[in-house]
């Protein structure tokens, strides 16, 4: 199993909360760098090669986990300037080391401890381009919606709205390389404004996971994600 994960984020947000010195991938938890217990999770799950996609400040990424850790082989893709989700995965793909027709996506961002094998199966079994893990709030409001028939296809995507309950996407994907290599689109773009518009076109999928999903992304989910961990020690 492969995968790429997105951290090249500057974490805009939470800025006065983390040193500018490092990507939000690296913001500290607990002693270790929030991106460490991602690829702890993968470690765990048997995944065996991680392509890093990076970008602002990479080298305190690089100088931290080198080229294996945990028994996963890391590669790195650098933007040199920022190519949006979409950009980002898309120059990732020219470093995978094998030629798997599908690859896992993790955002570097969110720490979503899902069982990968039964993405990846239940992805073989719909024979999907897209599968998304998905999860189930009582409020959307901070991230949107997807929709889903009872047949786990996503019929829409919809934008942060109300704060109604409904299903997020949580940040794992796993994709058919050839909705991306073998498309013409730009040098840069969303990945997820690129689902959203092919959403009638492409057969994306999601099914849920009751696993606890956390992100990052704004101070007073990273201060609550700090004390979970101190928590559970």
């Amino acid at each position: 199993m492969q995968a790429i994960i997105l951290a090249g984020g500057l974490g805009t947000r939470i800025r006065g909360t983390i040193s500018d010195d490092i990507p939000k991938p690296m913001a500290p938890v607990n002693g270790k760098p929030f991106l460490e217990y991602v690829l702890q999770n993968l470690s765990q799950n048997k995944m065996k090669q991680v392509v890093l996609s990076v970008g602002y400040k990479h080298q305190s990424i690089s100088n931290h986990f080198g080229s294996r850790f945990e028994g996963i082989d890391i590669h790195y893709s650098i933007e040199n300037e920022p190519l949006g989700t979409g950009g980002a995965i898309r120059l990732a793909l020219n470093t995978i080391p094998n030629d798997d027709e599908s690859i896992f996506i993790f955002n570097g961002d969110t720490f979503f401890p899902i069982e990968i094998m039964k993405l990846q199966d239940f992805h073989e079994q719909s024979k999907s381009d897209v599968s998304i893990a998905l999860k189930y709030l009582s409020n959307c409001s901070r991230y949107g919606s997807v929709d889903i028939n009872e047949m786990g296809r996503i019929t829409h995507f919809r934008e942060k709205q109300n704060q109604s309950p409904g299903f997020i996407n949580g940040g794992v994907y796993i994709i058919n390389k050839s909705i991306l290599t073998k498309t013409d689109l730009p040098e840069k773009f969303s990945f997820e404004k690129f689902l959203g518009e092919r959403v009638n076109h492409l057969h994306l999928s999601g099914v849920s996971f009751d696993e606890h999903f956390r992100d990052i992304g704004i101070p007073e989910d990273y201060n609550k994600f700090i004390s979970e961990i101190q928590e559970q020690l």
